[in-house]
């Protein structure tokens, strides 16, 4: 009788990442809600809804808050309610409650960049307080870290050095999203010409969440880059060459070194 062998453990079925999720909810569904020839030739989700004006503006809903409900969901079912969960809610909320101010032409391009000009705004106020909001990202990257860790590096910050550095961190995150908001209104006001409630103007939409999600993406990197460069360099000249924020244990130790921790 030959001898049996063990069978082969099933392989783990693949998990779809995250970030692929992100991007079906906040942009391919709602691009694919706004296109009117998506189930044929002048044949849409508006369509279903009712067709006309009252069916496109309940397409334009949906579409706007169906991102809304997945980042919130998304909080609420991880109970994530670390500072960056909690703004990028608040920042869903807003985008939701403004998806009911029906406009079009200039107040459109205003309204879709809202976001940004908001979330520009509250930085630049933050800089002049003792915990400019750049702050929250860095703090949010060492949340894994060693409570002594966490608490060294929580104490690096407070250094008058680095605060000036998390200061114009934060500013020039702020600008550059204020300069995404402008170029992405720009944009929408330049490809959205047509009147709310119309089939050309969800086709619009579409197109330009399409176009503008690539730039939107790179501009914002470019604001997390510059701001953790003017950081880091406050940090260097801080504590040294090797020194850094984002390597909570490896700056503890470097503290430690100095006797710094704990004074």
């Amino acid at each position: 009788m030959p001898p049996m062998t063990a069978p082969r453990p099933a392989k783990p079925r693949a998990r779809i990442p995250k970030t692929v999720w992100d991007l079906i909810f906040t942009l391919v569904i709602p691009i694919l809600i706004l296109n009117p020839n998506l189930l044929g030739q002048d044949v849409g989700v508006s369509d279903l809804l009712g067709g006309g004006t009252a069916g496109n503006v309940r397409a334009y809903l949906v579409a706007a808050l169906i991102p809304v409900v997945y980042v919130l969901t998304d909080l609420f079912v991880n109970r994530n309610v670390s500072p960056v969960a909690l703004i990028g809610g608040a920042g869903a909320i807003v985008s939701g409650a403004l998806a009911f101010w029906y406009v079009d032409g200039f107040w459109y391009a205003i309204k879709d960049s809202a976001r940004s000009y908001l979330t520009g705004i509250l930085f630049l106020l933050s800089a002049a307080t003792s915990v400019p909001l750049f702050r929250v990202f860095l703090d949010a990257a060492s949340i894994g870290e060693k409570p002594e860790d966490r608490a060294a590096t929580g104490q690096a910050m407070r250094d008058p050095v680095i605060h000036r550095g998390l200061v114009w961190g934060t500013v020039a995150f702020a600008l550059v999203d204020l300069i995404g908001g402008v170029v992405n209104s720009v944009v929408n006001y330049q490809r959205v010409t047509a009147k709310f409630g119309s089939d050309a103007f969800n086709a619009q939409v579409a197109e330009v969440n399409a176009i503008m999600r690539v730039p939107g993406l790179l501009i914002s990197l470019l604001g997390v880059g510059l701001a953790i460069y003017l950081v880091q360099t406050a940090v260097k000249r801080r504590y040294g060459a090797g020194a850094s924020l984002l390597e909570p244990s490896k700056l503890a130790a470097m503290m430690r070194e100095r006797g710094e921790v704990g004074a």
